[in-house]
């Protein structure tokens, strides 16, 4: 098999909440794959540091702030892809949020927050990307964020577990609806990582918890954010081309044990 499979020479990417974490690293990957970026996401300066750590590199990012809650929004990011770059080629919808509640004391707005934010979004993102090519008659690749969450049961994340496990359904509907039409759509799950959501420093900094994950993982440590970029190019690009529906953990075996 050539490793040219895997290049995104020419071709343009929208890699959402890209201004840090776990986006930023999928961006720079992609953009050393070759791929022309378009980092978004809600807060200007990280996709503006994340820009310009594309453009050290001798890639070429572009900015946008959007937030995908708004379907316009996701429209318009769309159309600024391809009015930047002359079209788009991948979709990957990293952007999420969590929040750690005890099922019986999530609130209606906390409830519609984290599902409207993890789930309703990433669906007006994706949406935006398939009726791009469904239009103009092109293939393109959607790589959607989930979580181990959407498989396995943790304390606290009634929510949010609910929002991801209804993200790989929605990635084997949209895969099975699009299919025939030259669009992929693929999910990335990801375990404990070295890098998380705003807000839960002091969760992953406990040293109990450390000292859980790495007992609770067959490779015995978390996921550092650039072991999530293999992936998500493998589903971006041509090495995956027979690959459609598939939800991949990347958990340091998490969930097989």
């Amino acid at each position: 098999m050539s490793l040219s499979l895997f290049d995104l020479a020419g071709r343009t990417a929208i890699v959402t909440g890209s201004g840090r974490g776990l986006g930023r690293a999928i961006a720079l990957g992609l953009a050393a794959a070759g791929a022309n970026l378009l980092v978004c996401g809600r807060s200007r300066p990280g996709l503006d540091e994340t820009a310009a750590a594309i453009a050290a590199a001798g890639g070429t990012a572009h900015v946008v702030v959007f937030d995908a809650v708004r379907r316009a929004d996701c429209e318009q990011l769309v159309a600024e892809a391809v009015t930047r770059f002359g079209g788009l080629d991948v979709m990957v919808v990293n952007h999420g949020v969590g929040g750690t509640t005890p099922a019986e004391d999530v609130a209606e707005a906390d409830w519609e927050r984290i599902v409207g934010i993890n789930l309703t979004s990433a669906f007006n993102c994706a949406q935006a990307a398939g009726r791009h090519w469904l239009a103009a008659r092109r293939p393109g690749s959607i790589v959607l964020i989930s979580s181990t969450a959407s498989t396995m049961a943790f304390d606290g994340l009634v929510a949010y577990g609910a929002a991801k496990g209804g993200l790989d359904q929605m990635c084997r509907q949209l895969a099975a609806e699009w299919a025939d039409r030259g669009i992929r759509v693929n999910a990335v799950a990801p375990g404990y990582m070295t890098s998380y959501m705003r807000g839960r420093a002091e969760f992953y900094e406990d040293p109990a918890i450390k000292d859980r994950i790495r007992t609770r993982t067959p490779q015995q440590r978390a996921g550092a954010p650039e072991e999530l970029v293999g992936p998500v190019l493998f589903f971006a690009s041509d090495a995956s081309s027979f690959v459609t529906g598939h939800v991949m953990p990347v958990d340091g075996g998490y969930c097989i044990v």
